[in-house]
């Protein structure tokens, strides 16, 4: 008789910003991301030259990176980069500051932070992500090929 493989899942606990639920393919920065300036808001690309992700794109991804930085316009750049279907499935923050915030509330973006283990050292590039931010947990769903 052939035993199953089980397959463990890990979840973690963070803080609820934005509700609703996704699924995605990690994409992880350590460096801020300033909406206003780094992110083309018609393709999703990081257009900031000197970035971490420089040349990727963000659409249907979920998101990971510290912290927002720069100015409350990049809120709208958020709802303009969902408008043009180039947004982040979801978005995972050390912690949240008010222009991502607000930019995933009205753009409808899950978003959780202040997550009960570092997210760097769990999750890497191209893993499977569910982001639940009604419920205000990640699940680490699929490694990539690691």
């Amino acid at each position: 008789m052939e035993k199953k493989r089980q397959v463990v899942s890990i979840k973690l606990k963070g803080r609820t910003i934005s509700r609703g639920c996704a699924e995605g393919k990690a994409l992880i920065s350590r460096d801020p991301i300033s909406f206003l300036g780094s992110v083309d808001p018609k393709t999703g690309v990081v257009i900031e030259e000197k970035h971490s992700l420089a040349g990727k794109s963000i659409k249907g991804k979920v998101l990971v990176f510290p912290h927002g930085k720069g100015s409350t316009v990049g809120s709208y750049v958020m709802y303009q980069l969902k408008k043009n279907e180039a947004a982040p499935v979801a978005i995972i923050n050390l912690e949240t500051e008010p222009i991502v915030a607000v930019g995933a509330i009205i753009s409808e973006i899950p978003l959780v932070d202040m997550l009960e283990k570092d997210p760097y050292e769990i999750l890497k590039d191209g893993d499977t992500v569910l982001v639940n931010g009604s419920e205000g947990y990640i699940e680490l769903l699929k490694p990539s090929g690691r």
